[in-house]
């Protein structure tokens, strides 16, 4: 069956996103069934939530991967997407931004702004994508409107729109106030489906219309005429404010608040109203610029199907049952009909569009044409992984593609018999093509394989994976950390590569300089060759020598990052010298300047928040700090203690089991990587030495 098409102006791209345990898959769950996409609410916590459809999300009770479906409220159709939360899966947020036109971020009542909203939020930042914001959990002990409206403002550094007063807290937690129409909400029914509509009541009133007032002076500061209306004493009409307010949430210079249960079926109803009234449509968003292949110059593409096809490929997953691959792909102009032949641009290779579907979770229907502004998922590509452009190959061009953050922990695994050897290679293969935070690669000195990722529970659902969909059994080494090198002084090196075997020789000569780079930067390269010292077809072998120097690590081999190196002088024979010369000199003149600039062995720091009942707050917080820990703030967090802090990874393996038991199990955690920092001179010469075999 056909899908309906909907104009473009009537389409929304959305993402639920938040922290852990925040309510997305909930609120989402609740969307499905307002929106009649399904007929029963599956619940997180009873393993039966339509889109954490994956086993190990269903045991677990958290998002693993983003799953997307198609629903549709009222007159318009929603793409939405259901991201992960916790930080172990923060590329499958990432990718959805960047694709997405808006988001729906959700927000814990009781918690406010935890540690991986910032992440997310940050994440949108980036992305540049317009956002209203659901306090969930409105009715659990400890929950504030305001407190989490505060937050918002003191963490994020943003400006939030306050659109509805809730009535009532915790267990008195009744019905919901529109502050722009001034009506009042309550919700019935078996699952909130019954809504009734009365006058604010008069208890409320009088809070009411101050938040009314504030909010029209919020928005009133974004809109000239508006403005001009405020400042002579009239009050804007709701057809003067509604489309005002869009059009600042689509500018991001404000973000509308709203409030609710999804857990007690309250407030999701109107949230999707948010949704159509202020989120944008494909046509509503700043066009994508792209790069012309045969004029390198930038080129813009629209939401607009008479412009040539291009579309960028975001997600990639592997069906085991012989389905083969699916890639995820959001059109940007122009569309694209089964059976069309498309131009991978970044691989320069055609494939074919075999077939395409929507997709609802794990379901797909078939579908015929995937046009701009819309997300579809093709089968049979054979070489599109996730960020690669798929356009007209008669209009090559490239977008820009998806960044992801380098993995933290590593392990090693190997194959328990030899019938597991051929099938842990094709699983390593699917699974490292599905996910670009998952690093395979094999030591050539061991010939042990490793597998580098986010977290330990990203490796062990990767693990578990294996197992279950592809059949392998594996054994599995003790996570090790990823530690990194660096540099803290500037130094000069010159190296000359001079070798004489009787035929043509090997020549070349190459002086650099180096010097730290700024903290994330990563590897630099300038060529600063004057006068032609160096021949400039030599100069790619000389980056690729120091690369793969750098690559493989000076100190004690691991990565060195954030190092510029300047190419400044060298000499070349006009018959002895190579590009295999100017590779091997590249690679030890960096090696013998790194000796002389004060290298350093850096290890993952860890963003960590534990959240405890007052009782337990000094044993956690001893317990942090023998962990090597730097204490950042303790927080009030309703009738518990929030303790953030920054720890060494490595001091972290095992800790859930050591809370627990600290807390009686009352105690939790939630980790994310935040940067880079020098580890202790006594530590660092045991990893230099090989002593600590369990980190190494």
């Amino acid at each position: 069956m056909a899908a309906k098409e909907y104009p473009l102006e009537n389409v929304r791209n959305i993402g639920i996103i938040a922290h852990i345990d925040a309510g997305k898959t909930t609120t989402s769950e609740r969307i499905l069934y307002y929106t009649g996409k399904t007929y029963k609410i599956g619940e997180v916590h009873e393993g039966a939530a339509t889109m954490d459809y994956m086993a190990q999300e269903q045991e677990r009770g958290i998002t693993i991967t983003a799953a997307a479906t198609v629903c549709f409220w009222k007159d318009i159709q929603i793409n939405l997407i259901d991201t992960p939360g916790h930080i172990d899966f923060t590329a499958e947020v990432q990718r959805s931004l960047r694709v997405l036109d808006g988001g729906v971020v959700v927000f814990d009542g009781v918690a406010g702004v935890e540690p991986q909203s910032e992440t997310v939020w940050r994440q949108a930042d980036k992305y540049e994508v317009p956002r209203i914001c659901f306090v969930n959990k409105l009715d659990r002990m400890g929950a504030s409107l305001v407190r989490c409206i505060d937050m918002i403002v003191e963490r994020l550094a943003a400006k939030p729109l306050q659109m509805q007063l809730n009535d009532g807290l915790e267990g008195e937690f009744k019905g919901i106030v529109d502050l722009l129409r001034m009506r009042y909400f309550t919700f019935t029914g078996d699952k909130g489906e019954e809504i009734q509509e009365n006058d604010v009541p008069a208890y409320l009133l009088d809070e009411a219309n101050r938040l009314r007032e504030k909010m029209i002076e919020t928005v009133s500061e974004t809109d000239d005429a508006l403005m001009e209306k405020y400042l002579a004493g009239e009050t804007p009409t709701i057809e003067e404010l509604a489309p005002a307010i869009r059009r600042g949430t689509i500018a991001r210079k404000f973000f509308p608040v709203f409030c609710g249960s999804a857990l007690k079926n309250k407030g999701v109803q109107l949230v999707l109203d948010a949704v159509h009234d202020y989120l944008p449509s494909p046509l509503d968003i700043v066009a994508q610029t792209a790069i012309d292949i045969n004029t390198d110059q930038p080129v813009i593409r629209t939401a607009d199907v008479k412009l040539p096809f291009a579309a960028l490929v975001f997600k990639v997953i592997s069906d085991p049952t012989g389905m083969g691959k699916l890639a995820f792909f959001r059109v940007y102009s122009g569309a694209i009909n089964q059976g069309d032949i498309v131009l991978n641009s970044t691989k320069n290779k055609q494939e074919r569009m075999s077939r395409m579907y929507q997709m609802h979770a794990n379901k797909r229907e078939a579908i015929a044409t995937v046009s701009a502004g819309n997300i579809g998922v093709a089968q049979g590509l054979k070489d599109s992984i996730t960020g690669d452009t798929l356009c007209d190959p008669d209009h090559p061009v490239l977008l820009e593609t998806i960044s992801f953050p380098d993995p933290v922990v590593k392990l090693a695994i190997e194959p328990k018999t030899a019938t597991d050897q051929d099938k842990m290679g094709k699983a390593l293969k699917a699974l490292s093509d599905e996910d670009p935070t998952l690093h395979v690669a094999t030591d050539v000195e061991t010939g042990q394989t490793t597998l580098a990722g986010m977290g330990e529970l990203h490796l062990d659902v990767i693990v578990d994976r294996m197992k279950r969909e592809y059949a392998v059994e594996v054994r599995v080494g003790k996570p090790m950390v990823a530690y990194r090198e660096s540099i803290t002084r500037p130094a000069r090196a010159r190296h000359v590569y001079k070798r004489q075997t009787g035929g043509k020789g090997q020549f070349g000569d190459v002086g650099l300089e180096i010097e730290p780079n700024e903290q994330g930067k990563g590897f630099e390269f300038l060529n600063e060759i004057v006068g032609g010292t160096i021949p400039r077809e030599y100069v790619p072998a000389v980056e690729k020598g120091i690369r793969e120097a750098l690559e493989g690590g000076v100190i004690a081999g691991y990565p060195m990052v954030d190092i510029k190196v300047h190419l400044v002088d060298g000499s070349f024979h006009e018959v002895d010298s190579s590009e295999m010369a100017f590779k091997i000199a590249g690679s030890m003149a960096v090696k013998d300047a790194v000796a002389k600039a004060g290298g350093v062995l850096l290890e993952p720091m860890m963003r960590v928040e534990v959240t405890v009942p007052d009782d337990y707050t000094g044993t956690v917080v001893g317990n942090l700090n023998s962990r090597r820990g730097m204490i950042n703030s303790i927080d009030q967090r309703g009738n518990a203690q929030a303790v953030n802090s920054f720890v060494p990874l490595s001091e972290m393996f095992g800790y859930a089991t050591d809370l627990r038991g600290m807390t009686q199990g009352r105690g939790n955690f939630v980790m994310e990587f935040d940067h880079y920092a020098e580890i202790p001179k006594n530590l660092a010469a045991e990893l230099i030495k090989g002593e600590d075999g369990s980190r190494k």
